[in-house]
């Protein structure tokens, strides 16, 4: 095995790897997300509040994107970080192979079904006539660029698991920054409104797939991409699948969830309320950012040494970024419930639109503190190829409790049941998460002293 990438996942000093890959894992992911973030500040102050919708009104279209990209990432990344672990390189070579195939296949599949009948889709995921016009310039062009969106979510999870939290981070700052840089020439002086802001995204994410494709072209990285090994083997996607599937299942739920989240506010509060929930996803993106990506951190390290049966290791780094998690997001809820006035005037200047955005930020982010724990679990059953309870972590949130509290509460209290079903789905998704952890924490105790054992 390559000395660098050994000394990388083989550290006994668990507090100081997590760090070491949870770190570039934020900055990344951060810079990831500032690419829809930085697409609606823009729109909010260049073009008003019924663009913010429109880019709500698609949102649930990139999760998908993301879904695709997630499925083939975490399921392809849980597979190599434990076939590293147990040293069988040439298999965590097809691996990577086998995760890119039905990546590219799958997101230009999407592409042309979404660009067959743009309004269609974008009437049922809730678009009202007002908003169609926003929405449909901007979908258009990020269906044409969606491959892109894909394989770099795909390869900035796949990098990840061989150890090398570098690289993602850089593809990502290099892509949000480009983001930044096109939306502000686009928009402004060439006063393109929301077409200026898809075709940033678009550009900005083929830059970042074609650093990733570099770092593995120019030979730098341990493993390595083959042709050989583009080719579809049922045995190594069936791993990938059985464990990706939860990711995939995860965003496919939370998009359908966003799609009648879009059309329940529409019912119970008009265009006005969907550009006041576009901000507040916006900044929900930031808030639980900090259990993703300790997660992610996670992820390798324990896929490794799961992988080498090193259960004490193990253990130790699930306890350290479970306690990490919960702290980030407890932080981070104070300053949002408290203060979230400062946040949502980043993306607008009305002051109506700011007062519903603070009062939805009170009752949305009630049990934001529950998140940490919820994402870390989650990753955890990827990361040692638990697909059963990987599945059900991955669709309780959004599809097991937020559904069934969208079409519910605001029977009962109009839109201000829509803003507390978060809360509601939060302690929930706590609560099932909690209940399927503990044994699986048994378990690997159990494993770990019985490898003690002489």
């Amino acid at each position: 095995m390559d000395n660098q990438n050994q000394n990388v996942l083989n550290d006994d000093r668990i507090g100081q790897l997590l760090l070491k890959l949870s770190l570039p894992a934020f900055f990344g992911m951060a810079v990831m997300t500032l690419y829809n973030v930085v697409d609606t500040i823009f729109i909010g102050h260049y073009v008003g509040h019924l663009g913010i919708a429109g880019l709500s009104i698609v949102f649930p279209v990139q999760m998908l994107s993301i879904g695709i990209g997630q499925m083939t990432g975490m399921g392809g990344a849980s597979l190599i970080s434990r076939l590293i672990g147990a040293r069988n390189i040439p298999r965590a070579e097809r691996a990577l192979g086998n995760a890119l195939t039905p990546t590219v296949v799958l997101s230009v599949i999407m592409m042309l079904a979404g660009l067959a009948n743009t309004d269609f889709w974008l009437n049922l995921m809730g678009s009202s006539e007002t908003i169609l016009p926003y929405a449909r310039d901007y979908m258009s062009i990020i269906l044409i660029g969606m491959v892109f969106m894909t394989i770099a979510m795909t390869l900035n999870t796949l990098i990840r698991a061989e150890g090398n939290a570098r690289i993602p981070m850089f593809g990502m700052i290099i892509g949000a920054v480009l983001n930044i840089i096109l939306d502000a020439i686009f928009i402004i002086p060439l006063h393109m409104g929301i077409k200026g802001a898809a075709l940033a995204t678009v550009m900005a994410q083929l830059i970042s797939v074609l650093y990733f494709m570099n770092y593995y072209l120019s030979g730098k990285s341990f493993l390595k991409i083959h042709s050989r090994n583009l080719i579809v083997e049922w045995n190594i996607l069936k791993s990938i699948l059985a464990i990706g599937v939860a990711s995939f299942a995860r965003m496919v739920a939370a998009s359908l969830s966003a799609v009648l989240v879009n059309r329940m506010l529409v019912a119970y509060g008009g265009d006005f309320a969907v550009s006041a929930f576009g901000i507040i996803n916006r900044i929900m993106m930031f808030a639980i950012m900090p259990g993703i990506v300790i997660g992610q951190g996670l992820q390798p390290i324990l896929g490794f040494n799961y992988g080498a049966k090193r259960y004490g290791r193990a253990l130790r780094a699930i306890k350290l970024a479970i306690a990490a998690a919960t702290a980030c997001c407890i932080g981070v809820f104070l300053v949002l419930y408290f203060v979230p006035d400062p946040f949502i005037r980043i993306f607008t200047t009305d002051n109506e639109l700011i007062a519903l955005g603070s009062y939805a930020a009170k009752r949305i982010f009630f049990a934001l503190y529950l998140i940490g724990f919820m994402m870390v679990g989650s990753i955890i059953f990827q990361s040692i190829g638990k697909a059963v309870q990987s599945f059900v972590t991955a669709i309780s949130r959004p599809a097991l409790f937020l559904i069934p509290s969208i079409l519910i509460l605001p029977r009962l209290w109009q839109l201000d049941g829509i803003w507390l079903a978060f809360p509601v789905t939060d302690a929930l998704t706590f609560m099932l998460t909690l209940a399927l952890f503990v044994p699986q924490i048994r378990e690997l105790k159990s494993a770990d002293l019985l490898a003690s054992s002489p």
